[in-house]
């Protein structure tokens, strides 16, 4: 019996042929085909140098899923094997420099409705796939525990605290819910993570316990090509999903059905579902940023906002734009979103490696400033919308990978190639309960800038030229 591999979209199927035997059988494990198994290994040896010697890291991926959804693995966990497999663990050991993966074992019933799952006993081709030094069963690892604790001091143990990102999934979303959770006297169950340290504590007092999530979050703040590849198609998925909600965009239309077309393209594209819950807000829906419902039909005169993007492979984007419900801009929506897109143009010309955000967004401040004043404001309260955003410091939003807020700080030093942010730009009118901003994802790079999504028109006439084109739902009318 000998392995043959071959490339199947994105997976790498491992295919066992039986020697000799005419009615051959076919077993296929799926695994990504993204991160090779050397860049898999840079990054923990990147974790093993900073923990350093005397010190271990523990981490805990997704459990099973419960009912029919596709299970997805945690971001951190994914970010360090590329692997989906539920209940696995990786240790990395600082003093002999070694990672080990803990599997479950084969479940042959599972695999007769769901298909091979890689396990404790794939350890060669999961040592292959990901480069660990060795694969075992998950019931050795507590027993391996006890070389570690054996003559004092114990090590340092290192995990992550912080809430495990999954679908959907960003760091600061979970941690709202969690505090809504601990404020419920009835509810409060502890969360996956703070169990596992329970039983870390009560099982192995000796080792002293810190915070993984730092040092990862450090990684993750720059992408590899490989990864900044992923995050372009992601972009690339969103954009031509938000372009077809945009042909489909006219009054009688619900805002879920601009949601449909816009996941249609992403589904046909190869994603995996989305990145994060659809923001398709009309009219004054759109005043909410992250307003979800998408429940209302879209009225003549209105404005639409839309910011959706897929999950592709793990990675997403951060993608949004503004635009009439009838296909033409008034002239008071001219008036905001000119401004709005005159703001964006500020910022791109000012990012490059080398200068801060604060840089980039007093650079874009000052260089506003005249167009500000030039403007003859229709209302007054145009006019302070658009001063306050002069002042507004979140125009560069937040970094994009794993997850659409992803983790890993950009603000306190000079940007550098593969960083991946969203550029952001927006005006609240209060008084007419007004929300208008472009959002794209970009990429710092060697000598600039690269903008994913610069393709999905954001000026007036290139948004009015798309709205004249016909949709999916032209083309495949909702009952």
């Amino acid at each position: 019996m000998r392995p043959m591999w071959t490339v199947a979209g994105s997976f790498l199927t491992l295919t066992l042929v039986l020697g000799g035997n005419a009615a051959s059988a076919q077993e296929t494990h799926r695994y990504q085909n993204d991160f090779a198994a050397e860049e898999l290994a840079a990054r923990r040896a990147e974790v093993l140098g900073t923990i350093g010697e005397g010190a271990v890291a523990l981490v805990q991926g997704a459990p099973n899923i419960r009912g029919f959804r596709r299970f997805r693995q945690t971001n951190t966990f994914y970010y360090l094997t590329g692997l989906e497999v539920p209940h696995a663990y990786l240790l990395l050991d600082g003093t002999r420099r070694r990672s080990t993966l803990y599997l479950p074992h084969r479940d042959p019933r599972r695999e007769r409705g769901e298909g091979k799952t890689l396990s404790a006993e794939d350890a060669a081709l999961v040592v292959a796939l990901t480069g660990v030094d060795q694969v075992l069963p998950i019931e050795r690892m507590g027993r391996d525990f006890y070389p570690l604790l054996l003559r004092p001091p114990s090590p340092v143990l290192f995990t992550p605290l912080s809430p495990a990102e999954g679908a959907a999934q960003s760091r600061d979303e979970l941690l709202i819910g969690m505090g809504g959770n601990v404020a419920d006297p009835w509810g409060g169950l502890p969360s996956h993570e703070g169990h596992f340290v329970h039983l870390l504590q009560t099982r192995y007092p000796q080792f002293e316990i810190r915070d993984l999530t730092g040092i990862i979050d450090g990684m993750r703040a720059v992408k590899s090509p490989a990864e900044v590849a992923l995050i372009k198609r992601a972009s690339e998925l969103a954009g031509h999903g938000l372009m077809e909600a945009m042909r489909s965009a006219r009054a009688g239309v619900w805002e879920y059905q601009l949601d449909a077309a816009a996941r249609y393209v992403f589904l046909v594209g190869g994603a995996q579902g989305e990145g994060y819950r659809s923001i398709t807000g009309s009219g004054s829906n759109a005043y909410f940023g992250h307003y979800y419902r998408n429940d209302s039909q879209l009225a003549e005169g209105e404005l639409v906002l839309m910011d959706y993007a897929p999950d592709y492979r793990y990675y997403t984007s951060d993608v949004a734009r503004v635009f009439p419900v009838n296909g033409k801009f008034s002239s008071a929506q001219r008036e905001l979103y000119g401004f709005v897109v005159a703001y964006f143009e500020a910022l791109m010309e000012r990012l490059r490696p080398g200068v801060t955000a604060d840089e980039v967004m007093d650079g874009a401040a000052a260089a506003m400033r005249p167009v500000f004043e030039a403007t003859v404001w229709s209302k007054a309260t145009y006019r302070t919308a658009a001063e306050e955003m002069l002042s507004f410091r979140g125009h560069l939003s937040h970094p994009v990978g794993l997850a659409v807020h992803d983790d890993g700080g950009y603000r306190h030093k000079p940007l550098e190639p593969g960083v991946v942010i969203a550029i952001d730009p927006m005006m609240w009118v209060h008084d007419e309960k007004l929300y208008v901003r472009i959002e794209d994802v970009v990429a710092i790079t060697e000598d600039g800038v690269e903008n994913f999504t610069d393709f999905v028109p954001r000026d007036i006439s290139g948004i009015e030229a798309l709205m004249a084109e016909q949709g999916v739902l032209d083309k495949v009318p909702p009952r």
